[in-house]
């Protein structure tokens, strides 16, 4: 989760920002094995495109855990993506009343994908707890190439 710095850092990114801003919420994640050991780590992003019309900025963070999943179905871990991009939002929820925010899920609806089995649970979740209907693959940008970006390595971000 992001520290009590992080969201008061992000809360004032926000009110510095115009208000046509809008916000994407994601989170992903990658299992690896460790001295003999599986872990899950764990990337959640807030995009914030400024003024919906300029740049972006993405805050972010890692964090490793351990991973219970020894059959490498990836339900679990991919739930656990969705109850952290949850918290993420309601840390901010306060903050973000008048602006367009986007909740992005890292699931895929086509069967063929494992992900497809907790699509629902996933849409219902996030439904529920913030009031918001998430987007899944293929629009879930923040899920699927900001936080995904992350979780590889791809650009340096604090691993708790």
């Amino acid at each position: 989760m992001f520290t009590e710095n992080q969201i008061r850092e992000i809360k004032e990114y926000l009110n510095d920002v115009g208000p046509d801003s809008r916000l994407y919420l994601g989170c992903d994640s990658q299992k690896y094995s460790k001295k003999g050991k599986w872990f899950a780590r764990y990337t959640v992003v807030l995009v914030v495109h400024i003024d919906n019309i300029h740049g972006c900025k993405i805050f972010g963070y890692n964090t490793d855990e351990d991973d219970y999943d020894k059959i490498d179905k990836p339900r679990l871990r991919l739930m656990n993506e969705v109850y952290k991009v949850a918290e993420l939002y309601l840390s901010l929820a306060d903050d973000l009343e008048d602006r367009e925010v986007e909740i992005h899920l890292d699931v895929n609806p086509d069967p063929k994908h494992e992900s497809s089995a907790v699509v629902k649970q996933a849409v219902g979740y996030i439904l529920g707890v913030c009031n918001i209907q998430p987007k899944v693959k293929p629009d879930a940008f923040a899920a699927s190439y900001a936080a995904d970006a992350g979780v590889r390595g791809r650009w340096d971000l604090t691993t708790k």
